[in-house]
C-alpha cells in the first residue's frame, strides 16, 4: 500500500496522519475544504509543513462535493482512504446542525461510493468517544452507541452505519476509530488545552462549564496518529477505541497548565452544557490486541510539549481566535 487519500489534511489529526505517513515512505494525497469553523492560520501553518514533502499533493475540496473528489480517485487511484474530515464541536452542532449531517455523514457516503466504483479495498473512519454517552466507564467497542445527545454524535453514528453497509454490501474493509479527546501541539483552539493554555499565558480567565470535575480520557496526538496508521492493515470490519486509557479530571489537566506555564489560572464558571458528557474512559484491550497499540504519551508529558510547542510559537499562536 504506497497511495493514501487523507482528508481533512489541514486538520489536527489529520495533518499529524499525514506527517507519519510521509515518514514512513508513503504517498499522500490530502483534502481539505479550509473552512474558518476555527482560524485557519492554523491549518495553513499545518498545511505548509507537508507542502514540504515531494510524496504530498494537496487538493482544496470538501467531502461533499463529489464530483471534485471523483476526479481525484480517476487521477491519483488510492488505495486506502483515512477519513478524518468532519464539521467537529459537540456545542457548534446545536448551532448549526445541517452541515453536520451533510459533512460527517453525506461526505462519508461520497468517499465509500467512490471507493467501491474504483476498487479501493480499504477505508478508515475517524469517529468519536461522544457516541458513549449514557453508558457506564470504561468505554468498550460492544456497548450499545444508540443514544447520542449532540447532532455531532448522531452524525458520526451515521456514519459508522453507513460503513458498515458497504463493507456488507461491496467487502470494504474498514475500520472504525473512536478517538477520544485529542490534544497536543498543534491542536484545535477550541479543544479545552489549546485555549487553557492560551488564556493563562494571556492572564485572562478561563471558562469553565461545570466545576471542573468532569473527567477525560486526553489522548495525545502522536498516540493517535500512530495507532490510525497501524489501522491500514486489513481487519475486515471492526470497531476500535484508541484513548489513553487513564482518564484524568479537567482541573489536573489545569493544575499541569499551570505548573508549565508558571502562571495562575483565574477562572469563569458556567453551568454545563447539556450535550457534554461528564466522564470519558477507553477500554483499550481491542487496539492492543489487533494494532499492537497503546498510548505512549502521559498527560503530564503531553502537556509539558504543547505548552513548550505554544511557548516557541507564540508570536504568531498569540494572534490565533478563540
Amino acid at each position: 500500500m504506497k497511495i493514501i487519500l487523507v482528508t481533512g489534511a489541514a486538520g489536527f489529526i489529520g495533518n499529524k496522519v499525514s506527517e507519519m505517513l510521509l515518514e514512513n515512505g508513503y504517498n499522500v494525497i490530502g483534502i481539505d475544504n479550509l473552512n474558518d469553523y476555527y482560524d485557519t492560520r492554523l491549518k495553513l501553518w499545518r498545511l505548509d509543513s507537508l507542502k514540504k514533502s515531494n510524496s504530498f499533493k494537496f487538493f482544496q475540496v470538501d467531502i461533499g462535493n463529489y464530483g471534485d473528489l471523483k476526479l481525484i480517485f480517476q487521477a491519483h487511484c488510492p488505495e486506502a482512504v483515512i477519513n478524518l474530515a468532519a464539521r467537529a464541536g459537540v456545542r457548534y452542532s446545536l448551532e448549526n446542525p445541517f452541515i453536520y449531517l451533510s459533512t460527517n455523514a453525506g461526505g462519508t457516503l461520497n468517499l465509500l461510493e467512490l471507493c467501491r466504483e474504483y476498487n479501493v479495498p480499504k477505508f478508515i473512519l475517524a469517529s468519536t468517544s461522544s457516541l458513549y454517552a449514557g453508558q457506564k466507564t470504561p468505554f468498550k467497542e460492544e456497548f450499545p452507541v444508540n443514544t447520542p445527545i449532540s447532532p455531532y454524535a448522531a452524525s458520526k453514528k451515521s456514519a459508522e452505519v453507513m460503513v458498515y453497509t458497504y463493507h456488507y454490501l461491496y467487502g470494504i474493509d474498514v475500520t472504525i476509530l473512536r478517538y477520544f479527546t485529542v490534544y497536543g501541539p498543534g491542536g484545535r483552539p477550541d479543544m479545552s488545552i489549546f485555549r487553557f493554555i492560551k488564556w493563562m499565558k494571556e492572564e485572562v480567565p478561563l471558562e469553565i462549564f461545570g466545576d471542573g470535575s468532569q473527567e477525560r480520557d486526553f489522548t495525545y496526538i502522536d498516540d493517535i496518529a500512530r495507532g490510525t496508521i497501524k489501522a491500514l492493515k486489513p481487519l475486515g470490519y471492526e470497531v476500535i477505541n484508541l484513548g489513553n486509557n487513564h482518564p484524568n479530571k479537567l482541573s489536573t489537566a489545569i493544575e499541569l497548565i499551570e505548573k508549565y506555564t508558571g502562571k495562575r489560572a483565574r477562572f469563569e464558571y458556567k453551568k454545563i452544557h447539556k450535550a457534554d458528557m461528564k466522564a470519558t474512559w477507553a477500554d483499550i484491550d481491542k487496539a492492543k490486541k489487533l494494532l499492537n497499540w497503546q498510548p505512549r504519551v502521559n498527560l503530564e508529558e503531553g502537556i509539558k510539549r504543547t505548552v513548550d510547542w505554544t511557548k516557541d510559537n507564540w508570536e504568531w499562536v498569540k494572534k490565533i481566535y478563540l
